[in-house]
């Protein structure tokens, strides 16, 4: 049985995409130039409570692809996958196509 983690507040739990490791005209790059710096959203938490009470929800979805900071982040290991919780504040932003 599979374990599912719905994040707490205003986290989101991310998988990060894994960067090409050679560019379209078949050049290899170095492991070193290799960021992995955007993710696919799996799981998003309902959000935080503003000063009011009322609820901030948070601004991504599931699915969405976004960037991420280069450092920061908890790791989490579910089964064999392994996923990062960011804080909604801590997103740079989406990536669309």
């Amino acid at each position: 049985m599979a374990k599912r983690l719905i994040p707490a507040l205003n986290r989101i739990l991310v998988e990060k995409i894994a960067p090409p490791s050679k560019t379209s005209a078949g050049i290899l790059l170095p492991e070193k130039t290799a960021k992995l710096n955007s993710g696919k959203v799996i799981a998003v938490g309902p959000g935080a409570r503003g000063k009011d009470g009322n609820l901030i929800p948070v601004c991504v979805k599931e699915g969405d692809v976004v960037l991420l900071p280069e450092y920061g982040g908890t790791e989490v290991k579910l089964g064999d996958k392994e996923y990062h919780l960011f804080r909604d504040e801590d997103i740079l932003g989406t990536l669309h196509d």
